[in-house]
């Protein structure tokens, strides 16, 4: 009996044993399973692209003056309101014009005078009466009496202030009865039928827009407005100036609107749009990317299937997607997920993941 129960407590240790040691197998299996672990890879892939870039823009009028009193008097009319819109000719100011319309006809009559004067004189000397010296007199004095003529008509028609071109008038600077002198400001005046934005771009967009092949210099731009609404008429890049601006480093452009129903006035601000195509755009998710002090990094996969770092220049970020400037060729395998459970020169076990299928997992927007 004994000898049996021995037995058993034999075989009961022998099993734990065996147990202990499966577990144990399979323990150490499970541990080799989880520092082995998959790591997916890909390739940067070529894509056409369409790229927005914005650009804060200021607006002005193709054509926007200070109207200023030529002559000093008394403001006796005002014939406009304030923000009216004006065609080209249209009285606009009056100034008292008493003294200049007396001064004009006192030149009138002193030139009659003259007048009368050179015709006699010309009878005269067609006699023989008085010399040429006296017809050439006679003749100065006749020129000089029309020239002060002319330039006090010129003086009284300074009194009226007449619209230059069509447009919109500003506020008024004078009141009705106010005494206005000479070169003072009444109002400004803007013809808003075309409008210039003006705004500025760094180096690298100035060099890729006037270098750019598969894009159209002349194309269309959007001007988005202070509210977030697009404005409904495209425009044109019609200028660029000609020199840096030393401390900001950008460029500035001239663009062109149409503004028929005048929308859009002096002085405001926008959001120039400025569409760019890409046709052969190396790109890579944004997600298999680190920074390091301002820099952008991809882990690449050697042939060895072991960790490298590589810098990278970033030409242009859209949703999801870098374009790459340089750093990387199309072959290359970079590491696409668990970028922080890697180390450099660590040999990795990688599964590839086809460009197209990434592309589809990122769901990007249409174009």
């Amino acid at each position: 009996m004994k000898k049996m129960h021995l037995t058993r407590i034999i075989l009961i240790f022998f099993a734990t044993c065996l147990a202990a040691g499966f577990l144990i197998v399979n323990w150490k299996h499970d541990v080799h399973k989880k520092e082995t672990p998959e790591f997916l890879v890909t390739n940067p892939w070529v894509e056409k692209l369409t790229i927005d870039n914005d650009y804060v823009a200021q607006i002005k009028s193709i054509q926007h003056i200070e109207l200023r009193s030529l002559e000093k008097g008394y403001l006796q009319r005002i014939y406009v309101d304030e923000g009216q819109f004006v065609k080209k000719g249209q009285k606009m100011f009056q100034i008292m014009p008493l003294v200049l319309q007396a001064e004009f006809e006192k030149t009138k009559a002193e030139y009659e005078i003259t007048r009368i004067e050179y015709e006699n004189t010309q009878r005269l000397e067609s006699k023989q009466v008085v010399s040429p010296n006296e017809l050439a007199l006679s003749k100065a004095r006749l020129d000089k009496a029309l020239a002060k003529m002319k330039l006090a008509e010129i003086h009284l028609q300074f009194t009226t202030i007449t619209a230059p071109f069509d447009g919109i008038i500003d506020r008024f600077r004078v009141r009705l009865g106010s005494l206005v002198e000479e070169g003072q400001l009444l109002t400004t005046m803007s013809d808003n039928s075309r409008v210039w934005v003006y705004f500025n771009v760094s180096e690298v967009d100035y060099l890729d827009f006037m270098t750019k092949q598969n894009t159209d210099k002349k194309s269309s731009l959007k001007l988005m407005l202070a509210n977030g609404q697009y404005f409904n008429q495209k425009g044109q890049i019609d200028t660029v100036e000609a020199d840096f601006n030393n401390e900001t480093g950008n460029i500035a452009f001239r663009a062109s609107f149409p503004n028929p129903e005048n929308l859009l006035r002096h002085g405001q601000t926008g959001t120039i749009i400025l569409t760019a195509r890409l046709d052969n755009a190396l790109v890579i998710p944004q997600k298999a990317t680190f920074e390091v002090l301002d820099k952008k990094f991809v882990y690449v996969v050697d042939e060895k299937n072991k960790i490298r770092s590589q810098e990278i220049v970033i030409a242009q970020e859209v949703p999801h997607l870098y374009v790459i400037q340089s750093g990387l060729k199309k072959d290359d395998k970079i590491l696409l997920e668990g970028l922080g459970k890697v180390h450099l020169g660590q040999k990795i076990k990688l599964r590839y993941q086809n460009p197209s299928n990434v592309k589809h997992s990122l769901n990007l927007p249409v174009k």
